[in-house]
């Protein structure tokens, strides 16, 4: 007998951010009656005028929750919002799903699962890809692991929030695994485009020329055709902030140490990105890494626009 999780069964989502907002919105447009949780309260509201049902703690989201959707930054909030004072995993029923999309070290993961599973939870390591665009839009990209039993049970969650989902293995830390090489070429991408970009604008090429002209050509990526445009318009409200890579190719680096494994680029990569956050720039969009560079007349935003970029 199925135990897939049907419309309007309560789905809870933790991490109400841009990321958070657009899979809350998307479980909204299936169907699911959607209870959320953030730290702040504008994300709350913005909740309650999609439809959504905010809640004071992560508990009290959980007693209404059939399956849960954490996206939060790092493995110390979803600690937090798990285990912590209110936290979620207490209040949810036996048998409810844990849908955890932050980006972790893998070795978190799979000790997540296994601590999960012995409180009679299913889980499913379950980190994304594809911005708050494609979030809100139910179009992101999951790099799943977990058990049949937690795939089943989390099916119509899945196929309200992803365009694809990617079932890696059985247990969890093997999603996280692959999001982790996803996240050093991304890294990579981005202070590649970055470097790219500052160095062509110093010798003179016009920007916009450049992005076209690259865009359309082999040296093209996702990262550059995506990022660049923040830079032309000189706009770093963020999307995927600084920040995030500091952190996250930290973790590849952290992972490939312990394995005694060289990643030359992905420890320049993550230099850049230290230095943006140590001048100040870590709240800002990712594509900000372009500032670290001396001398760059870098674009600024139009006269008479809010700066809105491309997202990510």
């Amino acid at each position: 007998m199925s135990t897939a999780i049907s419309p309007p069964a309560g789905v809870g989502v933790i991490g109400l951010g841009s990321m958070g907002r657009g899979v809350a919105q998307s479980l909204l447009k299936a169907g699911f009656t959607v209870h959320g949780y953030d730290v702040h309260d504008a994300a709350l509201q913005q909740l309650a005028q999609a439809g959504g049902m905010p809640a004071a703690s992560p508990a009290e989201m959980a007693r209404h929750a059939e399956a849960v959707v954490i996206l939060v930054v790092n493995a110390e909030q979803t600690e937090s919002v798990l285990f912590g004072k209110e936290g979620a995993a207490a209040a949810l029923p036996r048998g409810a799903a844990v849908i955890c999309s932050a980006t972790v070290a893998p070795d978190y993961a799979a000790q997540l699962g296994a601590r999960l599973q012995e409180m009679g939870l299913l889980m499913i390591d379950a980190p994304v890809s594809g911005g708050a665009a494609k979030a809100a839009t139910g179009e992101l990209t999951v790099m799943g692991s977990g058990s049949a039993q937690a795939f089943e049970r989390c099916q119509q969650v899945l196929d309200a929030i992803a365009a694809r989902v990617y079932r890696l293995g059985d247990t969890a830390g093997q999603g996280s695994r692959v999001k982790m090489i996803n996240q050093l070429l991304a890294g990579v991408h981005i202070a590649a485009a970055a470097e790219a970009m500052a160095w062509g604008i110093k010798a003179g090429v016009d920007p916009q020329t450049l992005y076209d002209v690259i865009s359309q050509s082999a040296g093209n990526s996702w990262m550059f055709e995506n990022r660049v445009p923040h830079i032309l318009d000189g706009d770093y409200a963020p999307r995927s902030a600084v920040n995030i890579f500091v952190k996250d190719l930290r973790i590849v680096l952290d992972a490939a140490h312990r394995a005694a494994f060289p990643l030359p680029l992905t420890a320049a990569a993550h230099q850049m990105f230290l230095m943006a956050a140590s001048a100040g720039l870590g709240a800002e969009d990712d594509a900000a890494v372009v500032k670290i560079f001396p001398g760059v007349d870098l674009p600024h935003p139009a006269a008479g626009t809010n700066g809105t970029g491309t997202g990510a």
